[in-house]
């Protein structure tokens, strides 16, 4: 007996946000152990950092051929793989013995699974949700926020009482139990026909479109910057909590994503709503607010790495939270001011790999960091690559936004 459309969709909801905590919650669990694994293992911080560098370099290169397979292949089938792959990478890793094994389990096999993840997913929730698409893809967002303070916490405390392996088996069998769920419960459902031959553009194609817009070149090196800021964050912050201020793991692990997300989660209400009201009279505004976003987003990394107090710390991650959310609010919508309807979709893999690929440098460079001088100077640094990104999505307005921008008529059909 199958479900009723009205209800499935909210189970199809309810499903992806569980598989999407698990792809981001899996993404983290890594950084909240690492000094136990650097322990255990032997590794250095830069070693340390090669895995998170590897693994964000595997993410970022799979991420467009994740999004043109999800227009061609089964989104079911996708789902179901990358779930199942990631998660038993996350469980192999656990397994690791050394450098060789983490990249190969961790970087590789749980990267790579992960990358294929969100496109397939998003793309299968906003069929079923025609018109309350908004609420479900929001509603999925959540699961990244939640994901990532979750995991941070229950990894921290896993890790301390049983071993930073038993973490790893944890969320590795818990995802693939999920992935068997996923699979009984979706419906093999097929890309409405209009949408699949609007959807396949080759890959060249899609390049020479995205980045003959000079405005695109400024807007994905600003992301680039942004992720550079965002993955050595990440990776790196649990442990400067850790030795800085002497907390446990759990303690560093929900700290570290707790105060940042939540504010980062208010940042993108309002710079959504900021932006929505007034992008019709202001066409620049969306540009505007990343810009705002990104510099008045930097003092607060520095104030992060400078604070002597952990609760002067907090606040300065919840106030960063706050302009990262500003930012990331109006990162795609600002792309689509100068990108045509029909390459919108794969415009947007294009400018993720390209950012994540850059963004690949900042845990090793961290790692180097912490090594040669401590991890305030590298926490310290990551304000100037926020501050660079602002800079260069002002130039992109200023001097090829007019040019470039897209003047989408109402109704108008891909």
């Amino acid at each position: 007996m199958k479900t009723p459309k009205s209800s499935y969709k909210w189970q199809l909801a309810s499903l992806f946000w569980v598989a999407y905590f698990l792809n981001q919650g899996d993404r983290q669990i890594f950084n909240v152990v690492i000094p136990l694994i650097k322990a255990d293992l032997g590794l250095s911080d830069v070693q340390i950092g090669w895995v998170v560098s590897a693994f964000t370099l595997v993410y970022g290169v799979l991420v467009p051929v994740a999004g043109f397979a999800g227009d061609l292949v089964s989104r079911k089938k996708i789902v179901f793989l990358s779930l199942l792959i990631f998660s038993v990478g996350t469980l192999l890793t656990g397994f690791a013995g050394g450098i060789v094994m983490l990249i190969v389990f961790r970087s590789i096999t749980t990267g790579g699974g992960e990358a294929f993840y969100y496109p397939a997913a998003t793309s299968l929730l906003a069929q079923f949700h025609p018109k309350t698409r908004a609420t479900a893809l929001s509603l999925h967002q959540t699961s990244l926020y939640a994901g990532i303070i979750a995991s941070g916490f229950i990894a921290g405390y896993i890790g301390e009482r049983y071993g930073w392996r038993a973490a790893f088996f944890t969320f590795g069998g818990v995802g693939i139990l999920w992935a068997l769920v996923v699979w009984m419960k979706v419906h093999d459902t097929p890309m409405p026909e209009p949408e699949t031959k609007a959807a396949r553009h080759g890959f060249a194609e899609t390049v020479r479109a995205v980045f003959s817009r000079r405005t695109v070149w400024f807007l994905s090196l600003a992301f680039g910057c942004m992720q550079i800021v965002s993955v050595g964050y990440l990776t790196w912050i649990p442990t400067y909590l850790y030795e800085k201020f002497g907390l446990s793991l759990a303690q560093a692990g929900l700290h570290s994503t707790l105060y940042h997300f939540v504010f980062a989660f208010l940042g993108v209400m309002l710079g959504a709503r900021i932006s929505d009201r007034l992008s019709a009279r202001r066409k620049t505004i969306r540009m505007e607010i990343e810009i705002a976003g990104l510099l008045l987003g930097a003092p607060f990394i520095y104030w992060i790495a400078v604070a002597g107090d952990k609760l002067w710390c907090y606040v300065a991650m919840g106030a960063f939270g706050i302009f990262r959310g500003m930012y990331d609010s109006n990162l795609f919508a600002a792309l689509y001011d100068v990108i045509e309807p029909r390459y919108r979709a794969s415009s947007m893999g294009v400018m993720l790999s390209f950012a994540f690929v850059i963004g690949a440098i900042a845990p090793v460079l961290l790692g180097y960091i912490k090594t040669a001088a401590g991890l305030d100077l590298g926490i310290m640094l990551l304000s100037v690559f926020y501050a660079l990104g602002a800079a260069l999505v002002l130039i992109g307005m200023k001097f090829f936004f007019p040019r470039d921008f897209y003047q989408e008529q109402p109704n108008q059909k891909i």
